[in-house]
């Protein structure tokens, strides 16, 4: 697993920080940036938060949404909790969580502008029923 100057003990409290917060997000039916993802992992864990000013520490930041995916559905079937994060200001997702739900082979090489949209929403609301109320995997 590449490091990015972080030992396994500190991805692994990572991810779970990670997951945990993402899976309040759900149950509370927003989203969140990783502005705030980065802060609320430092706060839970005490570790250093990732420089995004850094491309490394931007890669290092999809590295660990990635992990927190495969956590959350090994399989390969569900939503993915990386949904739920977007750029400060943004309107979507990230690159990233378009190329990782076409690796688990979710959305289509290629998909246009309107489907990328419409495959967001519907993880969205995947992930909203099925955490609802801190329901399932909460």
């Amino acid at each position: 697993m590449p490091g990015w100057g972080r030992d396994e003990s500190e991805w692994e409290e990572l991810v779970g920080a990670g997951r945990q917060f993402l899976v309040e997000v759900a149950a509370r039916r927003g989203t969140t940036s990783y502005t705030e993802l980065n802060a609320v992992l430092v706060e839970r864990t005490g570790l250093a938060g990732f420089d995004f000013s850094k491309q490394a520490d931007r890669a290092a930041m999809g590295h660990l949404l990635g992990l927190v995916v495969e956590r959350d559905a090994p399989t390969g079937s569900g939503p993915m909790l990386s949904a739920l994060v977007h750029y400060v200001g943004g309107s979507d997702a990230g690159a990233g969580f378009y190329a990782l739900a076409q690796q688990r082979g979710l959305l289509r090489k290629g998909a246009s502008t309107y489907e990328r949209m419409a495959f967001w929403v519907d993880q969205l609301n995947q992930l909203y029923a099925l955490h609802a109320g801190g329901g399932a995997g909460a």
